[in-house]
Order: structure tokens, then C-alpha cells, then sequence
């Protein structure tokens, strides 16, 4: 096994960092529609709604749990370095093997996470098309 060395969990922090930040934003972005959704529902409640406030809910679930395992391995990232610093370089594969592990399953998540806001959007256009056929 070749040795590992400063770069390679460097590279991975840098990684990680940028996803971190995009799911913060994501999180961002749905405590504003949970906000507003939340407004528009005590004034008319409907199943519709309600529906998508569930799945709101479990999105944010999700985003806390991608954010998590993020942070989970960035912060085995950095152990991994120092392992390395003061050359442990055993415990430093191994920490730095589970880093990739948890970035894997954040993307996992993250990948069924859009999988269900994909279908927040379908319950929001059957919305609109209840209303045009209604219209009609």
C-alpha cells in the first residue's frame, strides 16, 4: 500500500467544504418555502398543502442528515491529517477511509433527497392542474 500524504485528505476537505455549502443553501431555501407554506396553509388549509408541508418536513430531515455525514467527514478529514502530521500513517488510512465512507452516504442521501423534492414539484403542478381543470 503506498503511503498517504497531506494532499490526499486535503483535496477531499476542499471537496467537501463546497458540499456543505451547497446543503446549506438547500436548507436555507426550505426554511423559506416552510415559512411561507406554513402561512398559506392556516389561511386555506388543504390536503395539498399539507402534503407538501410532510414532505417538506422529511426533506429537511434529510438535508440535516447529508449535512452531518458532510461534516462527519471533513471533520475526519482534518483527524486524518493530523495522524499523518505526527505519522501515524495506519490509523491515518483507516480514519480516512471512513471520511470517504460517510462522504459517500451524504451523497447517497442526498441523491434520494431529490429524488422526493422531485416529487414536492409533481404535488405542486397537480395543484395548478386541479385548478385549470376546475377553470375549464
Amino acid at each position: 500500500m503506498e503511503e498517504l500524504s497531506l494532499i490526499t485528505p486535503t483535496f477531499l476537505f476542499s471537496a467537501i467544504s463546497l458540499l456543505l455549502l451547497a446543503y446549506t443553501n438547500r436548507f436555507l431555501s426550505y426554511a423559506q418555502v416552510v415559512r411561507t407554506l406554513k402561512d398559506k396553509y392556516l389561511e386555506d388549509p388543504d390536503k395539498v398543502k399539507a402534503a407538501q408541508i410532510a414532505n417538506l418536513r422529511k426533506r429537511l430531515y434529510m438535508t440535516r442528515a447529508m449535512q452531518l455525514l458532510g461534516i462527519s467527514s471533513l471533520f475526519l478529514c482534518v483527524v486524518t491529517m493530523f495522524l499523518i502530521y505526527v505519522g501515524l500513517q495506519l490509523p491515518a488510512v483507516y480514519v480516512f477511509g471512513v471520511a470517504i465512507l460517510l462522504l459517500i452516504a451524504s451523497l447517497g442521501v442526498s441523491v434520494f433527497e431529490i429524488q422526493i423534492s422531485v416529487k414536492a414539484l409533481e404535488l405542486h403542478l397537480s395543484d395548478m392542474e386541479i385548478d385549470r381543470e376546475h377553470k375549464n
